[in-house]
């Protein structure tokens, strides 16, 4: 049943206008309605973190109405109390959602919370198995390889470093770590706020010290960076770029381009149940049938021809044209799952 979702890294926007095209960029192919969940964790060491999520979430039902959104908001805020990431009961709607957000906060805070988490293991579980990821800002930072503690660094005057990240790709064979707010300019020309508020100085002096192959994700604000695991590409959406920066050479991406995901890393599909208990494996998977077509269901005639259609589309690099097929299919009740092994369609 493996199919890797797609990822979606956001530099900002989540809840502002110019978050509609990240966002679509992260709807691709999935059933309406979307059902999307919101994890609170990042910024849940904030009174308010319930207003945070919940401003994303009427963002998302305003702007993308479309797509039919079904958002509910998952307030896992810590680890160790009962509203929290290892509570089966609040991270329940992650084994039917198609979308799983997680956004503005803290990374160090994230990483602490979520890293060996019932949640963590659930998440990765659904990715595994074609939901679709989206990570904005400090979420987007916290599930890389090696991760920014941006408060600490940049509110409490703690010494540029580095700390261990989430780590979602790595299983994978792609080691990155993420700098959202690249072209962040809120400090004005007397302080330089750009590369998550730290700064290009402090952050020069973090790249001496991140060990050789691992690929820096710098990307702009208002912008994202979908990793389409299917067809090995890395697509660029949004009003800025994307910046990757190994072993000292910097290339920047521009919006509306795209490149190999060889550009990441060697990428590999994962052992299912690598970093994964079995149990929760074992849960999505049987969440994941339920939803799934029934064995016997036949495909109607001019859905096979759409489908068809799209592969030959997509084969000519008609992304356009695909694209467009595949929301034909979607309104006629299929959803188009594209694997290595060729497409796949359930009902849905």
């Amino acid at each position: 049943m493996q199919s890797l979702g797609l990822i979606t890294l956001m530099g900002s926007g989540e809840s502002s206008p110019s978050g509609r095209p990240l966002f679509e960029a992260a709807f691709s192919g999935l059933p309406r309605p979307v059902k999307v969940a919101i994890m609170e964790t990042p910024a849940g060491f904030e009174p308010n973190s319930a207003y945070v999520a919940n401003r994303i979430s009427q963002s998302i039902e305003h702007r993308l109405q479309n797509y039919k959104p079904e958002v509910t908001v998952i307030p896992a805020r810590r680890k160790d109390s009962p509203c929290g990431s290892n509570n089966p009961d609040i991270i329940r709607p992650l084994l039917d959602a198609d979308c799983i957000f997680m956004g503005p906060g803290s990374p160090s805070y994230a990483v602490r919370h979520l890293a060996g988490s019932l949640a963590w293991d659930m998440i990765q579980a659904r990715h595994r198995l074609g939901a679709s990821l989206a990570f904005s800002s400090s979420g987007a930072i916290a599930v890389g390889k090696r991760a920014i503690p941006i408060y600490e660094i940049y509110k409490v005057g703690d010494d540029p470093h580095w700390i261990p990240g989430l780590d979602l790709l790595g299983r994978m064979g792609i080691d990155i770590a993420c700098v959202t707010h690249w072209n962040n300019a809120e400090g004005g020309v007397h302080l330089d706020t750009s590369r998550c508020y730290i700064g290009k100085a402090r952050l020069e002096s973090m790249l001496a010290t991140i060990p050789s192959g691992t690929t820096i994700v710098g990307i702009d604000e208002h912008t994202a960076l979908t990793l389409d695991f299917a067809e090995r590409t890395c697509r660029v959406v949004g009003k800025g770029g994307v910046i990757l920066i190994e072993e000292g050479e910097e290339r920047t991406f521009g919006s509306g381009s795209q490149f190999s995901m060889v550009e990441l890393g060697d990428f590999h599909l994962p052992d299912p149940l690598d970093g994964i208990a079995p149990d929760v494996w074992a849960e999505a998977t049987t969440a994941a049938r339920s939803r799934t077509q029934t064995e016997g269901s036949v495909l109607p005639d001019a859905a096979a021809a759409a489908i068809a259609d799209r592969e030959e589309a997509r084969r000519r690099k008609d992304w356009k044209r695909a694209d467009d097929l595949r929301d034909q299919l979607l309104d006629m009740g299929y959803r188009i799952m594209d694997t290595p092994e060729g497409p796949k369609w359930e009902a849905i």
